[in-house]
């Protein structure tokens, strides 16, 4: 099967991001969940959406509609429970807002080593390998997606591309990803456990290292399910001995910096949701992948044009024999009927 184009050698300009008033007609209103409800208004001081149904108002902040209901914004809940799922989100994206290196998030992979881009083409390789003939031309949605670097990869391998995230910082840089490195991506910001989208109007939702962040990752699976017309993508940390391991040396996490812990998920409970959900599974196994977040000494090492190729054989071929106890996981999944 083929794969997409490297990160560098995509030619700009095979799709347009969406317009606003295209965006409108997949949309519906976060709050009263009505379908096609939202309608664009303009006037004299800014531009907002606002549904017809409910009334709500929705800030288009600098060209990007903010779709989080009202209680996320006001951060007011009667229920207990809620108002807890309302805080670890806040922590959420305030972390994405304030603590993270803007120039790096814009970048990555561009600019780093050879082989830590080599990873990530070879993560997101797995992450479709089973839906790529369906990409072309296809629409895509990612949650979760911070500053773009799964929407880049899925607009370089055809996709037309909306990138969503609960930070309106994540979503500025994914825009400013997109005008750096020459691709069309249209982002918005929203909840993936409430995504402003009607029933079965994306082609392929796509998640990487997203649902570990809720509480309830079965729910934002729900919500991916339920607004993807063809297929789903989910790609997470496994819940593995390796993994455990890894934990004890302090190589891997139990709590990330963010404050959440780390929901560690298993392949057969991924099949099991997206079935009773309606899917079908294409494809669905674990894989070995480790790489920090930013690229140390041991990254640069590899990337030397003498070891990466020892490197990528090595990474294969343990990966050809034990990527079966990995600590990573890609389920890739159509619909049903």
């Amino acid at each position: 099967m083929s794969t997409p184009a490297a990160m560098g050698s995509h030619t700009p300009g095979q799709h347009s991001s969406l317009t606003m008033r295209d965006l409108t007609r997949l949309l519906t209103c976060p709050h009263c969940q009505e379908p096609q409800l939202l309608q664009l208004k303009e006037d004299d001081k800014d531009q907002h959406l606002e549904c017809r149904g409910c009334s709500v108002k929705y800030e288009i902040h600098d060209g990007i509609p903010v779709l989080l209901p009202p209680d996320f914004i006001t951060m007011r809940s009667e229920n207990e429970r809620a108002a807890a799922a309302l805080a670890h989100k806040r922590q959420q994206a305030s972390f994405t807002d304030e603590e993270t290196d803007e120039q790096w998030e814009i970048g990555r992979p561009h600019g780093a080593p050879s082989f830590y881009g080599w990873l990530f083409e070879e993560k997101f390789r797995r992450s479709i390998a089973a839906l790529f003939p369906l990409l072309q031309d296809a629409t895509a949605l990612t949650v979760c997606g911070g500053s773009g670097l799964d929407a880049e990869f899925l607009a370089r391998a055809g996709a037309r591309v909306i990138t969503s995230d609960i930070s309106l910082l994540a979503a500025m840089r994914a825009r400013e990803r997109a005008r750096r490195h020459g691709v069309a991506l249209t982002p918005v910001v929203a909840d993936v456990e409430n995504l402003p989208f009607g029933d079965r109007t994306i082609d392929l939702v796509y998640v990487h290292d997203g649902l570990h962040h809720l509480k309830e990752p079965a729910v934002g699976l729900a919500e991916m399910a339920r607004v993807a017309s063809r297929a789903v993508s989910v790609n997470e940390p496994a819940r593995a001995t390796a993994t455990a391991i890894a934990i004890g040396f302090g190589v891997a996490l139990v709590q990330e910096e963010a404050g959440n812990r780390v929901a560690r998920l298993t392949v057969e409970d991924i099949v099991a949701g997206l079935e009773k959900l309606g899917f079908q599974t294409l494809e669905a196994h674990r894989y070995a992948m480790y790489y920090k977040h930013a690229p140390g000494p041991a990254m640069r090492f590899m990337s030397r044009q003498n070891v990466m190729p020892l490197a990528r054989v090595a990474f294969t071929s343990f990966n050809r024999w034990a990527g079966g106890i990995g600590n990573k996981l890609t389920v890739q999944a159509i619909r049903a009927n």
